[in-house]
């Protein structure tokens, strides 16, 4: 089976390397003109590093330098998955600076099972046409392939609000840009910055500006909780959130085993150690005095995403470097005696350059527009069983799309579920079932994030939640003893690696018996 993979981060590149030892042959295809999706040198903004520790933040096989920082940069992560490139020798099969213009599914209706119902609204895929675009030659090309894999990200695309004004602040001289989108700190040099945005990048790229801009001055509309590096100076932050225990704080959709007890008779212990930690947040990063203490109990720092604090940007604060306006937003863009922007309750900030950490959009541009509303529902959340699998679209998966505080790990389980399903390893279950928890999930994630789940993509903070499902799908879990030691312990990717390492062999058994079946002189069809 031919397989294209869209997307060379972290989850394409471990697709390819896992659909391949699984016996697929594969071809990934990435616009930039290197490998790392976030991390390209094409998105890098100054400040840019991991909100996990080198430790947490790596695949099972393949582990970070030693030498590296405990939070590396962005660089830093960038050369890993070079190096997991070379090592794994994906070279061969990765097209760079080709970008995917349309994935046409190639349509129709195989003869089902007797007694299968066909759904009027599925497509039945029979392969994909590719048509790519050389970024370097303009060359257009199309290639038919059996299967299609989505790893575009689900940052894919940044998103820059569309302010009044913007043509009338440019011609004064103002420049509007998001923060992939600023490479040098020479940019900001002896400017007057405004960065949109309170989020992980605009706290990363306010700090590393403020040192050289004249002023710079962060808008947040919505205050977010921020969890230090070390709590109190001392415990790392890897201890309370990368654990199975700390997920376990944070009431999931179905609690199993002793989150039933944190959740129910010792929910108020479990209240009190949160409220403990937002205090000793609250003191260390003197959130009181400096008036930035955000509304709502800590617990809410899990309800979009986890936001690590960015080193130095309450120093900055608390020296003037940099000025926080709080419960604000833009409402246009002017030239006021030089570009401006001016705030939703009319006051006006000089701003030469504004940089918005707006967040992302997450798209699919590619597939056509009637593949598109089967793949996701009126809200614009992606509909996927497991955050893989499109129930009415066949030949076609996700992979990345279970954003995780372990997206390494995440990706490289999610693509032995994709080679699962592909290889017969993993039967799913019927389409009503599987729309069904399709629902029901949606349904939780709206209510418990506010509607800031990025399109039903965002599992944070359920990140072995997750990818227990999926190993336990494939009948493959974990260790009861990894599992105990990741209660107390932050997650070890490593440990993992001998559970993938038995699904590969259950699936070259099975190719081998497989084969032996098949008639001599014919070769295995491909499964749907």
């Amino acid at each position: 089976m031919r397989i294209a993979i869209i997307g060379a981060g972290f989850a394409g590149l471990c697709t390819a390397k896992v659909l391949r030892e699984h016996g697929f042959d594969v071809v990934v295809h990435e616009k930039a003109p290197d490998v790392g999706g976030v991390w390209s040198a094409t998105r890098r903004y100054p400040g840019l590093t991991t909100q996990n520790d080198k430790g947490t933040y790596a695949f099972s096989d393949h582990p970070m330098p030693r030498d590296y920082p405990e939070w590396p940069s962005g660089e830093q992560v960038q050369a890993y998955l070079e190096s997991y490139v070379d090592r794994f020798a994906l070279g061969d099969v990765l097209r760079l600076g080709s970008e995917v213009v349309v994935a046409e599914p190639v349509r129709g209706l195989p003869p089902l099972p007797t007694g299968l119902p066909v759904d009027d609204d599925a497509v039945v895929v029979l392969g994909w046409d590719v048509t790519t675009h050389d970024v370097a030659t303009g060359e257009i090309a199309t290639e038919r392939v059996d299967h299609l894999v989505v790893a575009n990200g689900i940052f894919c695309e940044p998103y820059v609000p569309d302010f009044p004004g913007r043509e009338e602040f440019e011609a004064a001289g103002g420049r509007l840009l998001d923060t992939t989108e600023l490479h040098t700190l020479p940019e900001a040099e002896g400017r007057r910055v405004v960065v949109v945005g309170y989020g992980k990048s605009a706290c990363d790229v306010a700090v590393p500006v403020s040192d050289v801009a004249s002023s710079t001055t962060v808008v947040a509309r919505n205050l977010l909780w921020k969890m230090p590096a070390r709590l109190g100076g001392r415990l790392n932050y890897k201890y309370l959130l990368l654990t199975r225990l700390g997920e376990g704080l944070f009431r999931y959709v179905d609690p199993v085993g002793i989150e039933r007890l944190i959740h129910g008779p010792l929910v108020g212990t479990r209240d009190a150690v949160l409220d403990q930690v937002q205090a000793m947040v609250t003191d260390q990063l003197r959130l009181e005095e400096l008036g930035l203490v955000p509304p709502g109990r800590f617990e809410n720092i899990a309800r979009a995403n986890v936001s690590l604090v960015t080193e130095g940007f309450f120093e900055r604060v608390a020296s003037g470097r940099i000025g926080v306006v709080r419960d604000r937003a833009v409402a246009r863009l002017l030239d006021k005696d030089g570009p401006c922007v001016e705030l939703d309750d009319g006051s006006v900030l000089p701003a030469d350059v504004v940089v918005c950490g707006t967040g992302f959009r997450q798209t699919v541009p590619f597939l056509p527009a009637d593949v598109q509303e089967l793949v996701t529902d009126r809200r614009g959340n992606f509909r996927l069983y497991r955050q893989i699998h499109p129930v009415r679209v066949s030949g076609l998966s996700f992979a990345g799309y279970n954003s995780s505080l372990f997206s390494p790990l995440s990706a490289e389980v999610g693509a032995a579920w994709i080679a699962g399903t592909l290889t017969g390893l993993l039967r799913l279950p019927p389409d009503i079932l599987m729309d069904n928890a399709i629902d029901r999930r949606l349904v939780w994630m709206e209510e418990r994030t506010d509607g800031r789940h990025a399109r039903g993509t965002n599992i944070i903070p359920f990140s072995m939640h997750n990818i227990d499902e999926l190993l336990r799908d494939l009948h493959a879990p974990v260790g009861w003893a990894s599992r105990l030691r990741e209660w107390a312990l932050p997650v070890r990717p490593g440990a993992y690696r001998r559970v993938l390492r038995r699904l590969r062999k259950r699936s070259e058994k099975l190719r081998r018996s497989e084969a032996r079946r098949a008639p001599a002189g014919r070769e295995l069809a491909p499964r749907p």
